[in-house]
């Protein structure tokens, strides 16, 4: 029962282990409605369909043009449900008044249109204030209360809208609903036969292709939302048989939005291995954990391998420009290091924090560890610095979203990761850097009307605090915290945009954003060999504590230590 909360309805609601909020459970004084922040809606604005329904007053058409390619710019890249020629015809549809609601093609092209501007406002908005919902919302109920029912009958245009319902969903904390609508979109493409290559010579390239590209996008989308929210995936990797997205010979350039989703469609499938074979409950002992680890670090470096110069981000160079897919691409592979080699560091973790406590703790934390599992751990915090390096790179550059909930999730896995590091280990200068840094964006997003961030930063905060008593005498530009700089406040016309597009709240100035010294190598091969100098008996005690839920005992026992510390129980 004790990832089934009560919501402020009554009902239960289920939290997935392999949610990282699942770390907030214990923290609470009243265990009952310690995740409510996490199963309700953050918003009071409700969702229910209106008696009466009346269509939204519609932006001026230049300024929806920017609207759409806001938004492209986050996602229209690394997911396709909405090519920029399509959304032109559409859009001029919707505004000559020729669209007829009452045919279900018109009425999802409207849907289609309404979202497209609820996510642009959403991706170009710095800060929001008020308890409406996040920057769009208002769009967004209107397209939902538009939305076909589902009974009648499917099509890709559909799949592409239900595909673009479920991330929004997030944003407004309702995670149910987001892994209902994405369950629901890829059971339409699998009706449609989209997971399938298609056998019809009447079929042109450029719909085949389209095809596969919606197919890909929805199928990244749930895994993503899967695995993130703790559920299982709907769909294995067996029961599928169509091809890669593939640019269209003389339609796409070489380094186009397709060979990008493909890039970022094979990370996903590794997540949804990575959820499937560590954070789920079929395996047969430590040495199935141990293979499953293994295989998923080599499959990561090979994906490394295949990715091109021209998507890869120079880690020496953070000032120059840098693509926006390039920083989800690479968030979405550091996640992954992160995700696979958690459990590890949980139980590494919690072992030195014991040890802490009797003072009986190493000097260095790798005594008594083998070099495999050094490996992995060291791969983890590599990934989450590179992570921090990457979101703090793209804020000054007014590319990352404040409102978005796949950098939100980045940052904060990234930020948990490198305060757990900084709690459990030795001071190590580069890691205390890169927490600051990774919880200077997370204050950022809150500090700019992200809600649910506020709760999140709130959980590793007080944990945070906690860390100078451990660490040596910093020096006073070592430990201060860089404050945010207060933004202007939005004004209050609804379609007010900054002239240029993405515009975000930049990261303060500090000194360069991590030092690259100090064997710092974010393209590190991270394959492993696990087949010598590793104690089966080790692997067996870290599978009897594996799930996410070690996060939630973790953060309760470095409370608990600190406590004893400021007791004095340890010297």
């Amino acid at each position: 029962m004790e990832t089934l909360l009560l919501t402020r309805s009554g009902e239960r609601r289920y939290v997935g282990k392999a949610a990282a909020t699942y770390l907030a459970q214990k923290l609470s004084s009243t265990p009952e409605t310690s995740l409510a922040w996490d199963v309700n809606p953050m918003y009071k604005s409700s969702l229910k369909r209106p008696a009466s329904l009346t269509l939204p007053q519609l932006p001026p058409y230049e300024f929806a043009r920017r609207l759409f390619f806001a938004q492209y710019i986050y996602i229209g890249t690394i997911f396709s449900f909405l090519q920029p020629h399509v959304f032109e015809s559409r859009l001029q549809k919707v505004y000559s008044n020729t669209l007829d609601l009452a045919k279900q093609d018109d009425c999802l092209a409207f849907c289609q249109v309404l979202l497209i501007f609820a996510y642009g406002q959403m991706y170009s908005v710095n800060q929001w204030s008020g308890s409406d919902g996040p920057p769009g919302f208002t769009f967004f109920k209107h397209a939902l209360w538009l939305l076909p029912d589902l009974y009648q009958e499917g099509s890709v245009m559909f799949v592409e809208v239900l595909g673009l319902l479920a991330p929004y969903m997030q944003n407004v904390n309702r995670k149910d609903a987001a892994f209902q609508y994405i369950g629901l979109a890829l059971r339409m493409a699998i009706s449609l036969g989209l997971h399938q290559e298609v056998d019809d010579s009447a079929m042109d390239v450029v719909e085949r292709e389209h095809r596969r590209r919606v197919w890909w996008s929805v199928y990244s989308m749930d895994r993503i939302i899967s695995v993130k929210s703790g559920n299982p995936i709907s769909i294995h990797d067996e029961d599928i048989d169509v091809a890669l997205p593939s640019p269209i010979p003389g339609v796409d350039p070489d380094l186009s939005p397709p060979r990008v989703l493909a890039h970022y469609t094979q990370m996903s499938r590794i997540l949804g291995r990575i959820g499937s074979e560590i954070y789920r409950k079929k395996l047969k002992s430590g040495t199935g954990l141990l293979a499953s680890i293994q295989s998923i670090m080599n499959d990561l470096a090979n994906w490394l391998k295949s990715v091109p110069e021209e998507l890869r981000i120079d880690f020496s160079a953070l000032d120059r420009p840098i693509s926006r897919e390039a920083v989800s691409t690479f968030l979405h592979y550091y996640q992954c290091i992160n995700m696979t080699a958690r459990p590890l560091l949980l139980s590494v973790s919690q072992r030195r924090l014991q040890a802490l406590a009797t003072g009986t703790a190493p000097s260095d934390w790798r005594d008594g560890l083998s070099p495999n599992v050094v490996s992995v751990i060291d791969s983890a915090i590599s990934a989450a610095c590179a992570s921090t390096m990457i979101m703090a790179a793209a804020a000054k550059q007014g590319l990352y979203a404040t409102y978005g909930f796949m950098d939100g999730e980045h940052a904060f896995s990234a930020s948990l990761t490198l305060v757990m590091v900084n709690v459990a280990f030795p001071y190590n200068r580069r890691d205390a850097k890169a927490m600051e840094t990774a919880l200077s964006v997370l204050r950022g997003m809150a500090e700019k009307g992200n809600e649910y961030i506020q709760r999140r930063l709130s959980l590793l905060t007080n944990l945070r605090a906690t860390i100078g008593r451990r660490s040596p005498v910093m020096q006073p530009h070592q430990a201060e915290m860089v404050a945010i700089p207060e933004d202007q406040a939005p004004e209050d016309h609804d379609f007010n945009l900054p002239q240029n597009l993405p515009y975000m709240a930049p990261l303060p100035h500090q000194d360069p954003l991590m030092d690259l010294t100090n064997n710092f190598y974010p393209f590190q091969d991270v394959s492993l060999d696990f087949e010598v100098d590793d104690d089966p008996k080790f692997w067996e005690e870290i599978y009897g504590d594996i799930d996410i839920d070690m996060e939630t005992g973790w953060i309760e026992n470095a409370l608990r230590n600190e406590v004893q510390q400021g007791q004095g129980t340890i010297g």
